[in-house]
């Protein structure tokens, strides 16, 4: 009977972790072990089919050799740095007026938060309906008389990036907003009260006391549109489909055509690689930074 007691007490401090393992195990391999995977791909000969013969770095050397990757990271570039400046600017200015305590404080910022609710899928289609010159706002204003009115930025090669950084601000600024509406809610009012002691207006007190003891939000912040910037595809291939042409490829969009549309899995892969290196370089100096302050 003691045994079994004892067994019985064994198994219910092990409970968790049987019940967690099977997850742990499964997500080990289909996630960490096809990272590797893709990894090793980027090495070898294959095209069409995996092709595990190796060859060093020649799908790197073909991946910075072919002009499309390079339209790619011109546009990530431009993607990611205005996307997360407008987005930032968007948020802190919601963020102080919320800070406030107007009256329907609930509703407007459930009204700001109900982007982040839809699915980059769904913004972007209704993102394309909007922009169409032929359904949306172009339409709309003819049919209101300006007849010369013109913005046909979706089809624009030249512009077309901009409208999948205006959908993207669309969706994530209202989380923005929240990140820093919590931070500056977290801010004691003894602070706020010395400042206005001392004579200091609104806009002094929040430019030189509150936004600078919010750096920690500024950079979670940055880090979580810069990851969502890096791994956009599903709104660029419902806004535009990475057209026209290819104008508003990103290399999310680039790894899937070359993968899935032109059979060059090799290629595919390397480019992958490029894109986890780069999300890598943006997490691991802010987790090593997160890691020492928890330290100290």
């Amino acid at each position: 009977m003691q045994s079994a007691n004892r067994f019985g007490a064994r198994l219910e401090r092990r409970l968790p972790q049987l019940v967690v393992s099977p997850l742990f195990a499964v997500s080990l391999f289909f996630v960490y072990g096809f990272i590797l995977w893709t990894a090793y791909i980027s090495f070898t000969k294959s095209g069409v089919m995996p092709n595990y013969t190796f060859d060093g770095l020649a799908q790197y050397q073909r991946l910075w050799a072919t002009p499309r990757w390079y339209v790619a990271i011109r546009n990530l570039f431009i993607f990611t740095a205005l996307f997360i400046a407008i987005s930032l600017a968007i948020g802190i200015l919601l963020a102080v007026l919320l800070d406030q305590r107007v009256r329907i404080e609930g509703v407007i910022r459930t009204i700001y938060l109900y982007p982040m609710a839809l699915s980059f899928i769904v913004t972007g289609t209704v993102w394309k309906w909007i922009l169409n010159p032929g359904l949306g706002v172009e339409r709309l204003v003819h049919q209101m008389g300006f007849e010369s009115f013109s913005f046909d930025w979706l089809v624009n090669p030249d512009y077309a990036i901009y409208t999948v950084v205006m959908a993207a601000v669309w969706q994530s600024s209202g989380y923005a907003m929240a990140l820093f509406l919590a931070g500056l809610r977290s801010v004691d009012d003894e602070v706020l009260k010395a400042a206005a002691i001392d004579g200091a207006g609104p806009w002094r007190t929040y430019t030189g006391i509150v936004l600078p003891m919010l750096r920690p939000v500024f950079l979670s912040t940055v880090i979580i549109l810069a990851h969502l910037a890096i791994k956009s595809f599903d709104l660029v291939i419902a806004l535009t489909g990475g057209g026209p042409g290819y104008a508003t490829d990103m290399p999310a969009t680039f790894m899937y055509a070359f993968a899935f549309q032109r059979s060059e899995l090799g290629v595919a892969a390397a480019s992958a690689t490029m894109m986890l290196m780069t999300v890598i370089a943006i997490i691991v100096p802010y987790l090593y930074s997160e890691l020492r302050k928890t330290a100290e």
